[in-house]
């Protein structure tokens, strides 16, 4: 195949082959190109269009760029992380190297591509009456779960409560069985920490949820429950994905010796949680930094650094590069079905 800068050395090859007697169509076949191409390269109106042909693409990639991008999404501080991940990370670091869809395209192409994880990807799901919040200690979500100890049977149950607005954990316990005692004592002591007055707070229809005591101590804080359809986990979506996170993230132990050892690994999880775990619903920026109001400070300084990648080589993007930013709003089982975007 004749490169492009073999065009003005290939026309005058046919030149001197057609002064010499041959046919122009002849000697076109034999120097492996079309009639029209070689009238085009004459006049030297248009690039070399056929198929296979080389091209020159400002915005591409070198081969020796991909590479490197192949590399640190295979280094040892990134073979665990999303490309969004690995993205937010090199932002924050001041660093770029291309946009995220094109770390897609790349891991794509080198098939490194895949779902990881014991989990299986998210699926669409109808969703029941929806509860909207705009901002902090409008909307909670809480649920049960249970951690194994090393005894057979014997279970810890880990009560939780989460904020769907900020997914900040604004309250845990474990106890050695479900009942709806401990999940009341455990909202009183919530109530001392923030007010409760006017909270929407969302949960599945175990009976530690909806027992008579626990019903009396919400209306009395002044909060308003809601419930899941019956047999339906995916009506509680936050709390589900939070569960999700504890026990597939590489650090869960699995089993537990004693309810202390329990405690002890939740307490530390909370705290990484709500202070460091960039969590994909909100930005992936950290639920600390959401409820504080940090979020639009953080979302400046990437785009700052997006801006000036794109200002010195504008020639990588087809368009104007896309604005960070974080939905102000967030809903619970919003009607219809939707694209969930909750996962952790």
């Amino acid at each position: 195949m004749i490169q492009m800068e073999d065009k003005k050395s290939t026309v005058k090859l046919i030149k001197e082959a057609v002064t010499s007697g041959a046919s122009l169509n002849k000697a076109c076949q034999i120097l492996d190109i079309s009639d029209r191409s070689y009238f085009r390269w004459e006049k030297n109106l248009i690039k070399d269009q056929r198929k296979g042909a080389a091209k020159h693409i400002p915005r591409k990639l070198t081969e020796t760029e991909e590479n490197e991008i192949v590399k640190l999404c295979c280094s040892e501080k990134y073979k665990d992380l999303n490309p969004y991940l690995i993205y937010i990370s090199l932002l924050e670091s001041e660093q770029y190297l291309a946009s995220v869809r094109t770390f897609y395209r790349i891991l794509k192409a080198r098939e490194l591509l895949h779902h990881r994880g014991k989990s299986r990807p998210q699926k669409k799901k109808n969703k029941p009456d929806e509860l909207v919040a705009d901002g902090p200690n409008q909307v909670f979500s809480w649920d049960i779960t249970y951690l194994k100890s090393f005894v057979r049977g014997i279970y810890f149950y880990a009560y939780m409560v989460i904020d769907i607005w900020s997914r900040e954990i604004v309250g845990w316990e474990i106890h050695n069985e479900e009942s709806e005692d401990h999940a009341q004592k455990m909202f009183t002591r919530i109530s001392y920490e923030r007010d409760l007055n006017g909270v929407k707070l969302h949960s599945d229809n175990g009976s530690p949820m909806k027992g008579a005591t626990m019903l009396m101590t919400l209306y009395t804080l002044g909060v308003i429950p809601s419930f899941s359809r019956p047999r339906v986990s995916d009506d509680n979506p936050f709390s589900e994905s939070l569960f999700k996170t504890i026990k597939y993230m590489p650090a869960y132990p699995g089993k537990f010796k004693t309810i202390e050892d329990s405690r002890q690994w939740l307490a530390n999880f909370v705290h990484w949680y709500n202070t460091k775990h960039k969590h994909s619903g909100i930005g992936y920026i950290t639920p600390e930094e959401r409820a504080s109001g940090k979020e639009h400070e953080i979302m400046k300084m990437r785009n700052k650094v997006i801006q000036k990648a794109f200002k010195n080589n504008p020639q990588r993007w087809s368009n104007p590069p896309k604005k960070w930013d974080v939905e102000s709003i967030v809903t619970l089982n919003k009607k219809g079905k939707i694209k969930e975007e909750i996962a952790a």
